[in-house]
């Protein structure tokens, strides 16, 4: 497998620099095009590189296909008014108890307001990476790497399934089956659609669904699929509590955080993949 190289520019400020795919011809008439011409002065600031390293000029010309990096300017974004404890931090890992309404990395106009980019800021470690991801809505356990260097290793770990994770739930459904129930079922997420579904064919998804008193659920996903925990619970008849998506999209306002969805990354457990050592995270949080 080919060594992806590192991009010629340094996280600043917690960000790494964008990267983005040319179409090709003059460089500076394409980002000014695309991005407007706060984007393209960025060429006569030297702020735009090729991934040697190369100065992008006035006059360069690149292919289709070839990228450039640069410092991507922030949106204005809402303050997420909510703390994200660590839970344990080593040389390798970081294990944080994040909030509801972060994000766990930049995308669309969440960027700053994002797990990783706090991180990276408050403890000063620029090559921090989350080793899996959480939804931006869900709460609880979100483990990083500390080094580029050891983030195979544990997102790997991930990858192959070989950590036990254990969230919480809460809904006020009532379950079109007996409980404790298995779910499988092929869960599909495209890009640009908001929703993820179900449909016919090989079962890609599972998720082992507790009933632990009241409206309380514990959910044992042994798949990662996007959504996998809201559409298995939500096509048991159970949809989870301030849940703007699933069975139904709800306009949400971007400021508002007073109903955060009943979802909760309550534990995870794994063989630690570089020291051998057991390890269990448990979140502090509580639905």
């Amino acid at each position: 497998m080919s060594r992806v190289r590192q991009p010629p520019l340094p996280v600043r400020n917690g960000l790494g620099p964008a990267r983005v795919r040319l179409r090709g011809g003059a460089v500076l008439v394409e980002l000014a095009s695309r991005f407007g011409e706060s984007v393209a002065a960025k060429v006569f600031e030297g702020g735009v590189l090729t991934p040697d390293g190369t100065v992008v000029g006035p006059g360069t010309v690149l292919p289709p296909g070839a990228h450039v990096f640069l410092y991507r300017d922030l949106p204005q974004e809402i303050p997420v008014p909510f703390e994200m404890p660590v839970l344990y931090h080593d040389d390798h890992i970081v294990v944080v108890d994040k909030p509801h309404f972060l994000a766990t990395m930049p995308r669309g106009r969440h960027v700053a307001e994002t797990a990783v980019v706090r991180l990276r800021r408050a403890l000063d470690l620029p090559e921090l990476s989350p080793a899996h991801r959480l939804d931006r809505l869900t709460a609880g356990v979100l483990l990083f790497t500390v080094r580029r260097e050891v983030r195979g290793a544990y997102q790997t770990m991930f990858a192959d399934g070989a950590v036990a994770k254990v969230y919480l739930a809460r809904s006020a459904g009532h379950a079109a089956v007996a409980l404790p129930a298995v779910v499988r079922s092929r869960i599909i997420k495209e890009r640009g659609r908001l929703q993820a579904f179900e449909e016919p064919g090989e079962p890609n998804a599972e998720t082992l669904v507790e009933h632990v008193g009241a409206d309380l659920y514990r959910l044992t996903p042994h798949t990662g699929r996007t959504h996998q925990l809201r559409v298995h619970m939500a096509g048991l008849g159970l949809p989870l509590r301030n849940d703007p998506l699933y069975p139904d999209v709800v306009d949400v306002a971007p400021d508002d955080f007073t109903r955060p969805l009943q979802l909760l990354a309550h534990s995870m457990e794994f063989d630690d993949p570089l020291t051998g050592a057991a390890r269990r995270f448990v979140s502090e949080r509580t639905l």
